[in-house]
């Protein structure tokens, strides 16, 4: 698996295309803003563009739909249905997904909005906006708080300290760092 890091100037987040070399296939996250750049990896090395995973229903995390979709006809990963409408394949909870002939794992970690996903692949998990190097998402109430404290000592920090953390921003970290040094925990 090869991952490529692409910034969204205008929302500065960060966009990940997640290669399955093998298979010849790949996958998007957080989609912000669709660049030559982005569509030229895909198109100059030929991969099979499978899937769009999306961490929450922010602008800088989904602009970028729009443009993929008059290009190419990969399924659309939200837990929010106004991602894509019909076109987007609905997850809820905790579950595992086959896409690009890999196994994704996501979870559910709402507290940033009621719709965040954290999605894992191999050993490493891409926050979005619910953790990221140095703390922990923003939140609009000490509730909101409250549940995104819970859900990342229990579905993220749970796991080893060697996972590799691509946040929605900023740059990416492991979990032992983040664990070590998140000021909100």
């Amino acid at each position: 698996m090869k991952i490529y890091f692409h910034l969204n100037f205008s929302g500065f987040s960060n966009c990940y295309l997640v290669i399955n070399e093998e298979a010849g296939e790949a996958i998007i996250i957080d989609p912000g803003e669709i660049t030559e750049e982005i569509i030229s990896q895909i198109e100059d090395n030929h991969y099979n563009l499978t899937a769009v995973l999306i961490t929450h229903n922010h602008g800088s995390h989904v602009d970028g739909i729009k443009t993929l979709r008059k290009i190419y006809t990969p399924k659309i990963y939200a837990a929010d249905w106004e991602i894509a409408g019909n076109d987007t394949n609905v997850i809820t909870g905790d579950g595992k997904i086959k896409i690009a002939q890999t196994t994704v794992q996501y979870m559910s970690v709402p507290g940033h909005t009621s719709d965040s996903v954290v999605y894992g692949i191999g050993n490493v998990l891409f926050t979005g906006d619910v953790l990221f190097a140095g703390s922990m998402g923003s939140t609009n109430s000490s509730y909101s708080k409250f549940i995104l404290h819970s859900n990342i000592e229990n579905k993220i920090f749970s796991q080893q300290d060697g996972i590799i953390l691509m946040p929605g921003h900023g740059p990416p970290s492991t979990l032992a760092a983040v664990k070590a040094f998140n000021h909100d925990n």
